[in-house]
């Protein structure tokens, strides 16, 4: 069982955030403590308030596992300031234990997560420390000032990426147009490339959280990158697959589909 930190925000619709990281770390294998930076009000409709957690408050909740129950992994998610990344990157100094970083940026339905600057932060702090970083298209954007339209493109922007200090990047290819959908493991020694046709739903909120969540599971598993990614991949695709179909928005997966095979 690998111990993995989520160090992330609250979704009180259960979809994405934390509670969509505690549900994959745990169908996969893995056993998931957190430190929640903010307490979202949020559904399938959208993000209706966002309320961040004092930094001494995040701090705090990270010590206290790591000083106890200890981790393999770390999965970072929502940050949403200047300050808290800054906190998160020390915190992962500490952890000394490979890092997921999933640069949260904006909410799927449109809400902005991350301001300007804190943009600036999260490519000088967090893009470093990444064992893995996992990008959508959009925040890949962001990262690097490139314009991603396709499978070539979001090979420029990982290799940026890399140059910029990640150790891996998954990027994810769900905004890029096309019935195919494309994501590209880059890492020095290669790539690997997990093609799949696109869904037609609206049932795909979380997918990002639940993804980088996933893979953190493996890599505290003591799984190679590409493995834990593969698996973690595959997991996701059949969660979307599932999905329940619940609310009137954006909907959650079915993130324990595996106990109701």
């Amino acid at each position: 069982m690998g111990r993995v930190l989520v160090i992330a925000g609250s979704d009180s619709g259960g979809g994405a955030g934390i509670q969509a990281d505690i549900k994959a770390i745990t169908m996969l294998g893995g056993f998931a403590a957190t430190a929640i930076t903010a307490v979202t009000v949020q559904n399938t409709l959208g993000v209706h308030g966002v309320h961040p957690m004092p930094l001494d408050v995040i701090t705090a909740q990270a010590r206290c596992v790591l000083e106890d129950i200890g981790t393999d992994a770390v999965k970072t998610g929502m940050l949403g300031t200047v300050d808290v990344v800054e906190t998160v990157a020390a915190l992962l100094d500490e952890a000394k234990a490979p890092a997921v970083v999933d640069p949260v940026m904006i909410a799927k339905g449109g809400h902005p997560l991350l301001p300007d600057l804190a943009v600036e932060a999260v490519k000088s702090l967090m893009v470093p420390r990444a064992a893995l970083l996992t990008p959508n298209a959009p925040e890949a954007e962001a990262l690097t000032g490139l314009s991603i339209t396709d499978a070539d493109g979001q090979r420029r922007a990982g290799e940026m990426l890399l140059g910029m200090g990640a150790k891996a990047v998954l990027m994810k290819g769900g905004h890029v147009d096309g019935d195919t959908v494309i994501d590209i493991l880059m890492t020095p020694d290669g790539e690997t490339v997990l093609e799949s046709e696109r869904v037609d739903t609206r049932h795909t909120h979380g997918t990002g959280c639940t993804l980088a969540s996933a893979c953190s599971a493996g890599l505290a598993k003591g799984l190679p990158v590409h493995i834990a990614v593969a698996e973690a991949w595959a997991y996701v695709a059949e969660a979307i697959r599932r999905a329940p179909g619940l609310g009137g928005g954006h909907g959650p997966l079915d993130h324990a589909w595996p106990v109701r095979k």
